[in-house]
């Protein structure tokens, strides 16, 4: 098992900088230059879950209801909201003014072709489509919304701050086929995006969207004031850490997302930089295995895997040794959470050892498949833990193939069905907010939906019977209670592997202020100090 290593070492980092310059110094109070986690391969936010994709829709597109700071929906594109006394009607009124970036207005029709896009996608929103009887248009500002029956967190759905978000699009662009992805970026959010000088792996471009008109108020979470500060905004790609972090203390960077954590030390000795944590939520590292291909369509050798998981190794690989950034975490809610209980399956709970992984596989029946591993060399916080899978997987028997390539390639074959042989795939892994696996509702790791889930594929009829009955339930003792069944199934099937829980610093220079809080690095707010 072996580590990334930097090309640089970290203590040279302070008078490191760039050979040439990003960019063009004048034009430095006009721009907010930011170094997001990875490449941006995917533009479509409906069609991935991808966070880079989630991060890029928050600058171009906007969404009917928001979650606060405080975790509230609150109305965004939305001005306000009535709902029928029989609880099956939902009257969404658009806020005067919303206008897209081609110079379209936003009308109701967009919003109900949108959302039944998203739907078909979103795990939350399958849930909610099947209450749904119509997404119509009542009048060019008013969406209505029919139910079959009563669905009481229908506005937590519609402010879901993460993977996937409904983002509101135009009609004809909502019409496309939910299994394609969308290419045209036309939103009506703060920003634009400049499609001309977009260069994947290399730089993202948007620019302020005059016409868009921000609610009252200070931005909270992603609610509230969404103001655009910088009348430009690029992305620069930087997958080596060491070269990110050599910008940002330069001056030829503003604000890195995700500093890599042996370089935290060197730049918190920069007195022009930074360090913050602005998810306070904290992310959640995981496992995904292809249930519809052997050798992971049998549960015992799935089960194999889950005890041959030693978090602490994959926690270190990424994070270092700092034990007050992460934690283990056995459940697949997130630990600190009212559903967040470890330790509800022998298959998760410790002790787990190699040794008890390679008795497990030889009585599962495995007969040799090549299970390969989608693992990306440009994705700090996820290439290590490929590695450490291939050789734990390897050592207790699995014939193993570690395919490397970039973050973008991995995010365009996870979504193959295929056998291995026809370029499909075994296992990969990543990470997400715990806003994004609070609950049955939002959380994609659970549902056991089959084809129409989340990569991977888990199928589990009993696992759809809990979510519903946990959406109807309204005792707090019995939602419990069904989130425990459902955790313990779930980790039992082995539907997703936990691989530990974290929280994530980011680095930005003291010539920027106004960073706003939440699940993902937002565009707005920020403002030159």
């Amino acid at each position: 098992m072996h580590r990334r290593t930097l090309l640089t070492g970290a203590a040279g980092l302070a008078a490191a900088p760039l050979a040439s310059p990003l960019l063009a110094q004048p034009a430095r109070a006009a721009t907010l230059r930011f170094v997001p986690q990875a490449n941006l391969a995917a533009l479509d936010p409906i069609w991935t879950t991808a966070i880079v994709t989630q991060m890029h829709g928050y600058c171009v597109f906007d969404t009917l209801y928001a979650l606060d700071g405080q975790l509230r929906p609150q109305p965004q594109m939305a001005q306000g909201h009535d709902v029928s006394a029989d609880g099956r009607t939902w009257r969404i009124t658009l806020r005067e003014g919303l206008r897209f970036h081609d110079g379209e207005p936003v009308r109701a029709r967009d919003a109900a072709a949108s959302l039944a896009r998203w739907a078909k996608r979103d795990p939350f929103g399958q849930i909610l489509a099947e209450r749904v009887e119509e997404w119509r248009a009542a009048s060019d500002r008013v969406l209505e919304i029919r139910l079959k029956r009563p669905f009481p967190l229908l506005l937590d759905a519609l402010a879901k701050p993460d993977a996937n978000v409904p983002f509101i699009m135009p009609e004809r662009l909502a019409q496309t086929d939910a299994n394609s992805a969308v290419t045209e970026m036309i939103g009506s959010g703060p920003y634009r995006f400049v499609a001309n000088e977009f260069v994947s792996g290399s730089r993202v471009v948007y620019q302020k969207f005059d016409g868009y008109v921000p609610r009252d108020g200070a931005p909270s979470g992603a609610a509230g004031g969404k103001v655009a500060h910088f009348p430009r905004v690029e992305w620069q790609i930087l997958p080596d850490p060491a070269t990110a972090a050599a910008a940002l203390q330069a001056g030829e960077v503003d604000w890195l997302e995700q500093p890599l954590s042996d370089l935290i030390p060197t730049l918190q000795r920069n007195r022009n930089v930074e360090i913050g944590v602005l998810n306070e939520a904290g992310i959640m590292s995981v496992m995904r295995l292809n249930h519809l291909q052997p050798p992971f369509n049998n549960v015992k050798v799935r089960q194999a895997v889950a005890l041959a998981v030693d978090q602490d190794e994959y926690m270190r690989s990424t994070l270092g040794n700092d034990t007050s950034v992460w934690r283990q975490c056995r459940s697949l809610f997130p630990c600190g959470t009212p559903l967040g209980t470890e330790d509800l399956s022998p298959v998760n709970a410790p002790p787990r050892s190699l040794d008890r992984a390679r008795a497990a596989l030889q009585a599962s029946g495995y007969n040799g498949e090549k299970v390969v591993i989608i693992n990306p060399t440009d994705f700090p916080l996820i290439g290590p833990h490929g590695q450490i899978t291939a050789d734990r997987l390897r050592r207790i028997g699995f014939n193993v193939e570690l395919a490397e390539t970039d973050w973008g390639t991995v995010v365009q074959r996870r979504v193959r069905t295929e056998p291995v042989e026809r370029g499909g795939w075994s296992i990969f892994h990543t990470f997400g907010s715990a806003l994004a696996y609070l609950n049955p509702a939002v959380s994609s790791l659970v549902k056991g939906q089959g084809a129409t889930g989340w990569f991977g594929w888990y199928d589990s009829p009993r696992a759809q019977e809990l979510v519903q009955s946990w959406l109807d339930a309204t005792d707090p003792a019995q939602q419990l209670s069904l989130a425990n069944e459902l955790n313990k199934l779930a980790q039992d099937d082995v539907a997703t592997v936990p691989l530990g829980q974290f929280t994530v610093r980011s680095a930005w220079r003291k010539s920027i202020t106004g960073l706003v809080k939440g699940s993902m690095p937002y565009p707005w707010g920020v403002r030159p100090a």
